[in-house]
């Protein structure tokens, strides 16, 4: 069977796709190379805003006209959220955001025998945490591994927990034990991801803490770095932080769940801190790990913001200087409390607060670019052109060097240009 897979939405969602690619392979399928008629085309579907769901609809109808024979697959939250809308777009399998192992034996057997299936469960049911197979099908420089899955948060805006429904960890012996498969495997980086990290553990025996997984992580990972994914800041503790900064294989950038620097509309939004514990949490990193890059979510245009808000939140972002940004205008999700708010914005607006938050953004991220010149960086090189290696510092900024065959090692560069793709720099 020949299969393509197109992968919307979040970190979570591309380890689902490896996963779901491994456990394909294993099973003597292949994916469909450029020009091949595929049997099969999947898409691994996101819900968190509306237009994530329009792209989900998307994607499957441009497989489908360029596949017309092959069985149309969807799963993934837009799947788990609307399974009829799925079934209208053409698919002859649709799963929700769970049992990923039984949604490849069902698309294997619409393929083979024509046999379509549709299953969505009630996610506040599931208990069980899905172990998949971790890493990355292509190369084995980084691997992802999920370490948690499910939030509780219920942000006013998010319908996440009504997709994946409530928390489930992975045990912490599992964790240490796959971080040493895959260090066998000769990965050097180690990717912890899930849909909420900053609550893992709680449902688990003892309730360990993310601090106290990366500790166990940390001990089996050998020579490997590790990445973190999204963090809450209600989680960056000093204890954490000096817990982490001690593991010794922690790489220096912190992804924090921001999504507004004004303390009405994080209360409006039903976040659970205000943006003093958020700076709090910004100084305690800067402090345990010297020179690392922080990056943030911010949604620009929630309902009932006033350009006052929009005002504080700009110069909010000035303070934190971060050295990344992801800057979405607020997108209306049906089935969520901020939906039916007052106030809401138009298209217009909410565009123009964005494109204010990205320019702040982006002159935050020259200077921390700027700041990197003659810095010695630990990069890991992933990809070469003809004359040139490509890799990521540790503060995971693009670092490219005129030398080929660096592939999977890890070197120290001297920084000595930058631009706004990221930076240049020779092998110490």
């Amino acid at each position: 069977m020949l299969y393509i897979i197109a992968t919307l939405g979040c970190k979570v969602n591309q380890y689902e796709t490896q996963a779901m690619e491994t456990l394909l392979r294993e099973r003597g399928h292949r994916p469909a190379a450029p020009g091949e008629r595929a049997d099969a085309v999947i898409v691994n579907s996101c819900a968190v805003t509306a237009e994530s769901g329009r792209k989900s609809r998307q994607a499957a109808r441009h497989l489908r006209e360029q596949n017309p024979e092959a069985v149309l697959a969807l799963c993934g939250c837009y799947a788990q959220l609307s399974p009829e809308e799925a079934e209208k777009l053409g698919a002859r399998v649709v799963y929700g955001s769970a049992d990923r192992a039984a949604f490849v034996r069902a698309v294997e057997k619409a393929v083979l025998e024509g046999q379509g299936e549709r299953r969505v469960d009630e996610p506040f049911r599931r208990r069980d945490f899905e172990r998949l197979p971790a890493g990355a099908v292509y190369g084995r420089t980084r691997a992802m591994l999920k370490i948690q899955d499910g939030c509780v948060n219920f942000c006013s805006y998010c319908i996440i927990p009504y997709t994946r429904g409530r928390l489930r960890s992975l045990p912490l012996a599992d964790a240490a034990a796959e971080t040493a498969r895959l260090r066998e495997q000769g990965y050097r980086e180690l990717v912890l991801t899930g849909i909420e990290v900053a609550s893992y553990g709680l449902d688990l025996p003892g309730r360990p803490g993310l601090a106290e997984l990366i500790e166990a992580v940390a001990a089996a990972a050998g020579d490997m770095r590790i990445r973190l994914s999204s963090l809450e800041p209600t989680v960056i503790t000093e204890d954490f932080c000096r817990r982490l900064a001690a593991a010794g294989k922690l790489c220096r950038h912190f992804h924090l769940s921001l999504q507004s620097g004004c303390d009405r509309t994080l209360k409006a939004m039903n976040r659970k801190y205000d943006t003093a514990r958020f700076y709090e949490a910004v100084e305690l990193l800067r402090s345990a790990f010297p020179g690392c890059a922080l990056s943030c979510d911010l949604i620009a245009g929630f309902p009932g913001e006033t350009e006052e808000d929009q005002a504080e939140t700009l110069a909010f972002l000035e303070k934190c200087a971060f050295a990344s940004m992801h800057v979405f205008p607020y997108s209306r999700r049906p089935g969520t409390p901020a939906d039916s708010m007052p106030g809401q914005l138009d298209r217009a607006v909410k565009e123009r607060r964005a494109a204010q938050a990205r320019a702040v953004g982006e002159r935050t991220r020259r200077a921390f670019l700027e700041g990197s010149l003659g810095l010695v960086l630990p990069v890991l090189f992933e990809t070469e052109g003809e004359d040139f290696s490509t890799g990521h510092s540790d503060t995971y900024l693009q670092v490219r060097v005129p030398e080929r065959g660096l592939r999977g090692q890890l070197k120290n560069v001297r920084i000595t240009a930058w631009n706004s793709e990221g930076l240049s720099g020779e092998i110490v």
